[in-house]
């Protein structure tokens, strides 16, 4: 037993120094990093990159198109003549005749009912929701970096009361043995205080394990190509921001929530395509021009070389009178899906409104628990206190100490419990109102 006991004291210290070699690390310095080397921010900023690329004036078709191109070819025949009288044939083998030309043709759609115009606003609107997802995705980001942060916190402060819990059960287990050895307490007294130290060493290994979950995590999220390396938080609690205004947090959440503005440019978007619909009812108007030069060459023909050189243009009018009502169906179609997002967009407001009420009780009610956590954790310290100092004049029970002990690391691990779910509550209120990037 003493042998089982030293074995799992000893590992616990190695994992304790293992965790102390770490250097610490602040939330901050973590976002910082994980900004540069995240996967999918990297991913993300390539994907606004292509909308930026794509938000032009010549994607739109506002520009005119040039093109260049030559020709060149030739003819190679043998060639007979018959004359009516029935003279003899007139046969010339090995005719040849090459023709090359080169030129520029240009083409410009001058007007098409303002489709032009409103595609290349759909273009920018585009580019604008580019930036918005990728800003979203920093968000979620930067909110999942943050949970996993202070879950490294919480775990660690796990780590430290545990430690605290193993350093009572010794201390029991020193003044069992003690008084066992002059037989002042039964045998049962000391297997059970040796199966306590046990469970608490028991329990703080396993907290370990936790522990190095956690900080693989954490390290994945920054996309440390090291998933091991060893990590520590420079915080050693769960600071709350017990500040927070709800009527300010909602009006923010209005004017600055993300899903909210991405549901306002899917809208205009919406706007924009009925809007490219609506210009088959007007005419269209096209300009085409070109400079070239053509050149022919024949060896069996009264002209050796016949040559072009100038200029062609034109322009084109032109109106669809009927293409079997699909311009009508177009235009109600694109109707209906104006009217479907703007019902989507009251939904999802509602649904806002919904998660932000639920987040701020949330909110308020944990910061109530953690006040109450902390008057019950100091209590349970000054219980334990006396219970420990009773024990020792042999004025209480091993159990009824164990009792003392059991309801301190309880209180711990309450008021831990509560500040990593109000710190919860305040990074998702903070990113639902579109505060959260403010703060880093």
């Amino acid at each position: 037993m003493k042998t089982k006991r030293t074995f799992i004291l000893g590992l616990g210290l190695l994992l304790a120094v293992q965790s102390d070699a770490a250097l610490p690390v602040s939330l901050d310095q973590l976002i910082e990093k994980g900004l540069q080397q995240n996967f999918q921010l990297r991913i993300a900023r390539n994907d606004q990159q292509l909308t930026d690329n794509n938000a032009t004036p010549g994607n739109a078709g506002m520009l005119p198109v040039l093109d260049l191109n030559s020709t060149f070819g030739g003819t190679e025949y043998n060639n007979a003549q018959y004359p009516a009288d029935g003279s003899a044939a007139e046969k010339t083998p090995g005719v040849s005749s090459t023709n090359f030309s080169a030129g520029l043709n240009l083409n410009w759609t001058l007007f098409d009912g303002f489709n032009i115009q409103a595609n290349y606003s759909r273009l920018k609107e585009l580019q604008q929701m580019g930036a918005l997802q990728t800003r979203m995705k920093i968000e979620n980001y930067i909110a999942d970096l943050s949970a996993a942060y202070y879950d490294l916190v919480q775990q660690t402060i796990r780590i430290q009361n545990l430690k605290s819990a193993v350093k009572l059960s010794k201390e029991r287990l020193r003044i069992v043995e003690a008084r066992y050895n002059i037989g002042n307490l039964s045998r049962l007294d000391l297997q059970q205080a040796r199966v306590d130290f046990n469970s608490d060493s028991s329990r703080l290994i396993r907290q370990q394990e936790i522990l190095h979950s956690v900080k693989i995590n954490l390290n994945q999220l920054v996309s440390e190509q090291e998933v091991e390396q060893d990590i520590e938080a420079k915080d050693t609690i769960i600071a709350v921001d017990n500040l927070l205004i709800k009527e300010q947090l909602w009006a923010s959440t209005i004017a600055n929530n993300t899903y909210l503005q991405l549901a306002e440019k899917e809208k205009s978007i919406k706007v924009l395509e009925l809007q490219s619909a609506r210009s088959t009812n007007y005419p269209y108007l096209k300009v085409n021009a070109g400079y070239g030069y053509s050149e022919n060459r024949y060896e069996f023909a009264p002209n050796k070389l016949q040559n072009n050189l100038g200029l062609n243009y034109g322009l084109s009018v032109g109106y669809n009178l009927f293409d079997g009502f699909n311009r009508s169906r177009k235009q109600k179609n694109a109707r209906l899906q104006l009217t479907n997002q703007e019902l989507m967009l009251e939904q999802l407001t509602l649904s806002l409104k919904s998660d932000f009420s639920n987040l701020w009780m949330a909110y308020h009610n944990n910061i109530e628990l953690k006040k109450l956590e902390q008057e019950s954790l100091s209590h349970a310290r000054e219980n334990y206190e006396i219970a420990i100092e009773r024990y020792k004049l042999g004025d209480l029970s091993g159990i009824e100490l164990r009792e003392a002990q059991n309801s301190l690391l309880d209180a711990e691990e309450r008021l831990v419990q509560a500040s990593y779910n109000t710190k919860l509550c305040e990074i998702s209120l903070l990113e639902i109102s579109g505060e959260l990037l403010s703060r880093f």
